[in-house]
């Protein structure tokens, strides 16, 4: 008989961005491991991202259970829908106006820990409802951000006997956009508070890089186990165009996701190099911030940058295959630096060259080189970066850009469900 898991995710399709896939990705995967899923989700979210194609990703056996959910951010949008849509989705202006600064006030310190706090009562009472028509289940899973989500668990477990393992997709009070939100001194103490409760009332802890591990070790003695995220595709048979040097880079370009140092380069090399100027091409797909277009035109890169959206996950799959190099970028800032983006696995899984350009000590540029995937430079190292990018120029006029064999399978989806099911299964003990 299959072990029964209750799993709560405010992140489900069709919402699209980062957030949805982990958790779709492991219910998938589970009943290969005789583990069936119970899925919690909201019923009428607002999620700042749609994406169509994961409502056909779902599988059709797998029980959901859909919560209605009250969200502050849909009476927000009743007085400035442009605005909130890019708090939500974390695309903060580098001038933010007073309806901005007064939503951030908001946003940060009477919502504690988000804005889907209240999710919690209705949650609870649908989840004891599951406890009562399935004996059998005696795990909880919580994921988070929003971690609001966690609240929910930490409430259910100690009103019961229930297994409560907790997934950190990203961190709680290090996380880069915590400066922006306003916190007053008070409200601050209080996220601090609440993670402590939740990683010491937790069973299992369960995250994504090893420098969050590190830093969540040092507020509780639970044990805490590495996932990192991954890809769920066949390595695609596109290939770029020979005769243009693409590199593309896939996600949102927040407001301090900006490689300054990337744009002198290009600035330079397409004053110096004719041929350079007239071959390369970098697009950038995904939601930016407003003040990029401008950082573009001061630069004069208009010619060589693309701008092109959002597009759907199967779209970007082909983008990031027939692109020659895979652009990474990360806010250059120590909080960011135990970050490893979910965008990674997936560059992992089309096998082109990646270029990173991050913090220093970034858990994502080190793997990179653990694995020679790529090339990883902090933001110190423009006169490298315009070495790397005229030797790769040489490299793709000659058709030898490209990397040697990676082992990219530790990151496919299914083995990555396996180490979780090890951990529901186990109870693993420190990984």
């Amino acid at each position: 008989m299959k072990k029964k898991v209750l799993i709560i995710s405010y992140y489900w399709p069709p919402s699209g961005g980062p957030g949805v896939q982990r958790w779709l990705k492991f219910v998938k995967y589970l009943p290969q491991f005789n583990i069936e899923p119970i899925v919690i989700v909201p019923k009428n979210p607002s999620y700042p991202i749609i994406d169509l194609e994961w409502d056909k990703a779902t599988e059709s056996s797998l029980e959901i259970i859909k919560v209605p959910i009250f969200e502050p951010n849909q009476i927000f949008s009743f007085f400035s829908a442009k605005k909130t849509g890019k708090l939500s989705s974390g695309m903060l202006s580098s001038n933010p106006s007073l309806i901005e600064k007064t939503l951030l006030y908001l946003r940060g310190n009477l919502f504690i820990p988000d804005a889907r706090k209240y999710w919690k009562k209705n949650v609870v009472e649908v989840i004891f409802q599951q406890l009562k028509e399935h004996s059998d289940i005696d795990t909880l899973i919580t994921t988070g951000p929003p971690h609001s989500v966690h609240l929910i668990g930490m409430e259910i477990k100690k009103k019961t006997d229930l297994r409560w393992i907790t997934d950190f997709r990203d961190p709680w009070t290090t996380i880069s956009y915590h400066k922006y939100l306003r916190l007053t001194k008070k409200s601050s103490q209080k996220h601090q508070k609440l993670e402590r409760e939740v990683l010491r009332n937790s069973d299992d802890i369960i995250v994504t890089s090893p420098k969050t591990k590190a830093n969540f070790e040092k507020l509780t003695d639970k044990p805490i186990h590495v996932i990192t995220n991954g890809f769920d595709f066949d390595t695609p048979s596109l290939k770029p165009n020979p005769e243009k040097f693409t590199m593309s880079y896939v996600g949102s370009l927040l407001r301090d996701r900006n490689p300054k140092i990337l744009w002198e380069v290009l600035a330079e090399l397409c004053q110096e190099n004719n041929e350079f100027s007239s071959r390369f091409e970098l697009h950038l797909y995904g939601k930016q911030a407003n003040n990029f277009k401008k950082i573009i035109e001061h630069y004069k890169l208009e010619s060589i940058i693309e701008f092109h959206g959002y597009i759907s996950h199967k779209d970007a799959v082909k983008v990031m295959s027939r692109s020659h190099l895979l652009l990474l970028i990360e806010i250059n800032s120590e909080q960011t630096s135990e970050i490893i983006p979910g965008k990674l696995f997936e560059y992992l899984g089309v096998r082109r060259p990646i270029l990173a350009i991050g913090p220093k000590q970034w858990s994502a540029g080190e793997l990179i080189t653990d694995l020679m995937a790529g090339t990883y430079l902090t933001y110190a190292n423009k006169d490298e970066l315009k070495s790397f990018l005229l030797n790769a120029f040489e490299d793709f006029k000659n058709n030898t850009l490209d990397l040697e064999c990676i082992k990219s399978e530790q990151f496919h989806r299914k083995k990555l469900t396996q180490d979780l099911a090890n951990i529901v299964v186990n109870n693993a003990s420190h990984s």
